[in-house]
């Protein structure tokens, strides 16, 4: 399967921000970057205007003589009240609106990766310091003899749906990948979800944002996304050789679970 382009106008809707955040690597991260960019474009309105109208009032009232701070009139506290209630309005009216838009359309619409037969499962452990992956062998389930587990080693096809399942073994753990404008805590106990796809073939990073302990800097590891064909043949071997070496009595490389239904 191809790349899926992104959509008309993307690149040029967050090229400004190209400099300052990491290359866009994913399907949907225009879209995180374009509510950057909005909001950079709100403060930079935001602060000409206030630093105009101080130096207006600088000028205006020169050398004019002391008042006493009594709060203003009823007029002008009225006046303030309007504006400011009018900016927060605008400015985080609209940046709320446009998030849950992107909340209901791509981060909680799992009926993507669900009803998508090619979309790539994933089990993901964090533990002090590193990322345990598991992929669910030719049987397709989870916890069982030919499953791929890799360390800090995740490897995704390009153009498909990557559905991720996230646990922890010990601490709070921040599970981010910063190219496709992903991030998601990873809690002992409880499995958070999340999904994401690829646009490009390469190499990027995963990263903790949480600070998990005293070797938190150690905690990285890379994402490759691969051509369908090559990541297909890839998970062919590598399951068959975690069959040879499936070990009953590894009680601790048994932390699969059955994979759970969409939230």
């Amino acid at each position: 399967m191809d790349a899926v382009p992104e959509p008309p106008g993307a690149t040029s809707r967050h090229s400004a921000l190209a400099v300052a955040l990491p290359e866009d690597a994913s399907t949907h991260g225009h879209r995180i970057d374009s509510l950057l960019e909005l909001s950079h474009h709100f403060d930079f309105v935001l602060a000409v205007v206030m630093v105009g109208w101080l130096a207006w009032m600088l000028v205006r009232f020169r050398g004019a003589r002391q008042v006493p701070a009594d709060g203003g009139t009823r007029r002008s506290r009225t006046l303030v009240m309007v504006a400011a209630l009018t900016v927060f309005g605008v400015v985080d009216g609209s940046l709320f609106a446009r998030s849950l838009g992107y909340q209901d359309d791509v981060l909680w619409n799992f009926d993507v990766p669900a009803g998508n037969p090619d979309t790539v499962r994933l089990e993901l452990n964090a533990r002090q310091w590193a990322w345990e992956v598991r992929y669910a062998g030719e049987d397709g389930r989870f916890n069982t003899a030919d499953d791929v587990v890799t360390w800090s080693d995740l490897r995704v096809p390009v153009g498909v749906p990557v559905w991720v399942q996230l646990a922890s073994t010990d601490v709070v753990h921040g599970f981010s990948l910063p190219n496709f404008r992903v991030k998601l805590d990873a809690i002992p106990g409880r499995v958070n979800q999340t999904w994401f796809q690829a646009a490009k073939p390469g190499v990027w990073e995963v990263a903790c944002y949480q600070h998990c302990g005293t070797s938190h800097y150690k905690m990285r590891g890379t994402l490759t996304v691969m051509a369908p064909e090559e990541y297909a043949a890839w998970l062919r071997e590598a399951s068959r050789q975690a069959k040879r070496a499936y070990d009953d009595s590894d009680k601790a490389a048994h932390w699969g679970w059955e994979w759970r239904p969409k939230p």
